[in-house]
């Protein structure tokens, strides 16, 4: 089974002026990101806003990923609330060619212990591609604590975590270790995780290449690009992935906007986006 490794970016989807997936763009933006970083892609996440993406939108976005990507990893966001639709989506993104799923934990329904066990086993079970747990409290109610993780850790195919509770940090027997907040990124790389999956990377990903290639600089990295990525990325100045697709529209890269009930950034959050831009020397102050 595929190790799921290194900076991966849980990529925006691109919308067209009538709000729906733009597959040119689409295929514009994975090149660009490959091209700057990026060791694969995530497709249909939370910054991809796969929560409101219809199952066709995403079946398409996993089939252009898996023709652009090449070697790249694609790993597709089949994740629900509802463990008969996240095996269906699952089941699908292997048929379609995909690298591995990321499988965030089920929200709003608050699963018990038991219901979070089988609803992985069900998961993990009609897939041969590498199963990511995916752990973020902030938005899904519930948080799964270490121990829970080492035990989901022993079923087959489930092999890593995207960790966005701080507060969870350590490394878990029987998982690969993957940053899920940009800040957590050289603390995840310092105790021997594995990698990341990132949103700061569609503007940096390159920088963040180098904290896993040279440690020895991987802290002051870290710091040269954290005033750029704490207003675009969790909690930002405003929800996730408002900030980040703002940026990259402002930088050229036509991305669209948001589908309700995540709106435009206001004047007034534009302006923190855009003087982060060119701070950072990625925007020209006008």
């Amino acid at each position: 089974m595929t190790r799921v490794s290194g900076i991966l970016t849980a990529m925006v989807t691109p919308f067209d002026e009538n709000g729906d997936l733009a597959e040119e763009r689409a295929t514009e933006l994975m090149r660009h990101l490959l091209e700057n970083g990026s060791d694969g892609l995530v497709l249909a996440g939370t910054t991809g806003e796969g929560a409101t993406l219809a199952d066709d939108e995403m079946f398409r976005l996993w089939e252009i990923g898996v023709e652009v990507c090449g070697d790249a990893t694609v790993i597709a966001g089949t994740g629900t609330n509802d463990t008969r639709h996240s095996v269906e989506l699952t089941e699908r993104a292997t048929a379609i060619g995909v690298d591995a799923v990321l499988c965030v934990t089920p929200y709003y329904n608050k699963p018990n212990r038991r219901g979070l066990i089988e609803h992985y086993r069900a998961i993990a079970g009609s897939t041969d591609r590498p199963v990511i747990l995916y752990n973020i409290p902030s938005r899904v109610v519930i948080d799964v604590p270490n121990d829970l993780l080492a035990e989901l850790a022993r079923i087959d195919g489930v092999s890593a975590v995207k960790q966005a509770n701080p507060d969870n940090l350590a490394p878990v027997e029987g998982l690969d270790l993957l940053a899920g907040n940009d800040d957590m990124l050289a603390d995840v790389l310092d105790i021997g995780g594995a990698g990341g999956i990132l949103v700061g990377s569609h503007l940096v990903g390159e920088q963040m290449r180098r904290m896993i290639d040279e440690p020895d600089r991987r802290r002051e990295i870290a710091d040269e690009i954290q005033p750029l990525l704490e207003p675009l990325t969790a909690p930002g100045v405003t929800t996730n992935p408002i900030p980040i697709k703002t940026a990259l529209n402002m930088l050229g890269h036509d991305v669209g906007g948001f589908r309700l009930p995540l709106a435009e950034a206001t004047e007034e959050e534009q302006a923190v986006i855009r003087g982060a831009l060119e701070r950072h020397g990625l925007l020209s102050a006008v």
